[in-house]
């Protein structure tokens, strides 16, 4: 049996009507798709397909939870998920997945595998951002960032206020260096664009 067998919906057999399925994503789902960020799950799926007219209309709700690691202090943290995925599908000569709303498979196809769609789903549910509320990290972790902030002055204060306020500092230092990193360009580029900026009068 593959790893992902139980995610394959036999369209061309099923009759026309509403259907109603249940799949359940753990662990053992994000190891096999391999998933870098996902360290742990429990989300429920459930799918209602409408079969109509040669088309299938999926519509998924999944529910449940992520654990991932906080970007801050580097522990595991849950992420509640709470979204939905609607398609249509219908049959045709290739597969053709141009619109997101929209799949056309071959019509030699007997089965559909939902599991890469609900992989993807839980990736777009999840924010880019995983860190723990303000207070909330790994006190160690926290404490050792502190120690190690190149001779800046300290915080002060004291206990979890002190922490939370060098928490919060700590990201916005991590969110500007990373908004100067996009903007920065490659010299090689800007030495591209004064050739182009030069008269080509003389």
């Amino acid at each position: 049996m593959g790893k992902f067998t139980e995610f394959k919906l036999p369209l061309k057999s099923l009759p026309v009507g509403t259907h109603q399925m249940q799949y359940r994503l753990g662990k053992q789902f994000f190891a096999n798709m391999e998933s870098q960020d996902v360290r742990d799950a429990d989300i429920d799926v459930a799918l209602t397909l409408e079969h109509r007219n040669d088309l299938y209309d999926l519509t998924f709700k999944l529910t449940g939870t992520v654990t991932v690691l906080c970007d801050r202090c580097l522990d595991e943290m849950e992420l509640p998920v709470d979204t939905e995925y609607h398609i249509v599908v219908k049959y045709g000569e290739t597969y053709n997945d141009d619109s997101d709303e929209f799949l056309e498979i071959p019509d030699s196809e007997n089965y559909l595998n939902v599991a890469y769609m609900l992989n993807d789903t839980v990736a777009l549910a999840i924010p880019i951002k995983h860190v723990h509320p303000l207070g909330k990290c790994n006190r160690s972790m926290s404490a050792l960032l502190k120690k190690h902030r190149g001779g800046r002055p300290a915080i002060v204060g004291d206990g979890d206020d002190d922490m939370a306020a060098f928490e919060e500092e700590t990201l916005e230092e991590a969110m500007d260096v990373q908004s100067e990193a996009t903007t920065t360009t490659d010299p090689r580029w800007d030495k591209l664009k004064e050739l182009g900026n030069l008269d080509g009068g003389e």
